[in-house]
């Protein structure tokens, strides 16, 4: 009879015990589902987790990560654009040996002066800003790879970038070109 009372209490404190629930994820080609998550609020967690990897997996948004935007190709130049509202910015290129020039368009300018600097990654590669095309249609060049410049007018603004002909090197390899 003396066990029954602490009997009574250890059964008491087990039922009143709460189960400790787990989480357990599981992958799935690239979705994550959390079932803790999933009972709760499936649509906070699941769903955004779902929608961000099919987004990233997506062929499309690995085609823009790998050649940007704005961005084409004519047989061996590359022709990118850009808005001059949003100066200063910076691209990444590569050239290869499909291609060997860079027309960088840069619409709505307005400043009254330009500043540009071709950095390489290879320090033998040749490389520079070969003309610059003012919004007058008038062009001038060839420059080294930092340019300085005074604009003419206002509205698209063009900067060629390809092989300096006048010195050795290779002309394949990547590059960046900043703008002020």
């Amino acid at each position: 009879m003396k066990f029954v009372p602490i009997l009574i209490t250890l059964l008491f404190l087990t039922s009143c015990q709460k189960e400790k629930q787990e989480t357990v994820a599981q992958t799935n080609d690239s979705i994550i589902v959390d079932e803790q998550a999933v009972n709760q609020n499936p649509k906070d967690s699941v769903a955004v987790k779902m929608k961000d990897s099919v987004i990233n997996n997506a062929p499309k948004t690995k085609e823009v990560l790998e050649n940007g935007v704005m961005r084409e190709e004519k047989d061996r130049v590359i022709v990118r654009m850009a808005d001059g509202e949003r100066l200063p910015f910076t691209i990444g290129e590569k050239f290869t040996p499909d291609h060997d020039k860079l027309i960088l368009k840069i619409t709505n300018f307005k400043k009254s002066n330009i500043s540009a600097i071709i950095k390489v990654k290879d320090k033998n590669q040749n490389i520079r800003f070969n003309q610059i095309k003012m919004p007058d249609g008038s062009m001038d060049g060839p420059f080294g790879k930092e340019l300085s410049h005074e604009v003419q007018g206002t509205g698209e603004l063009w900067l060629v970038i390809g092989k300096n002909n006048m010195a050795d090197g290779i002309i394949t390899g990547d590059f960046s070109v900043t703008v002020e």
